[in-house]
């Protein structure tokens, strides 16, 4: 994947420049498919990303409940 050592907000801002061009035809037709595979490899990083952060605030809050008790 083409998504290595990039962060999440780069990862994001990519897509939207990749959205914005698709949605004003700024795209030809010999670079659409690899632009839409790009914008799925960024897609599948950032959420992964996310799904990974999301675990790392549950275990988080759940270290702050138990240290609470």
């Amino acid at each position: 994947m083409a998504t290595k050592k990039i962060s999440y907000d780069q990862a994001y801002s990519e897509l939207q420049e990749i959205l914005e061009k698709l949605e004003n035809d700024e795209l030809d037709v010999d670079k659409l498919s690899s632009q839409v595979r790009r914008a799925s490899e960024l897609i599948r990083f950032c959420k992964s990303r996310l799904f990974e952060t999301e675990a790392e605030i549950e275990q988080i809050i759940r270290e702050m409940d138990e240290e609470a008790e």
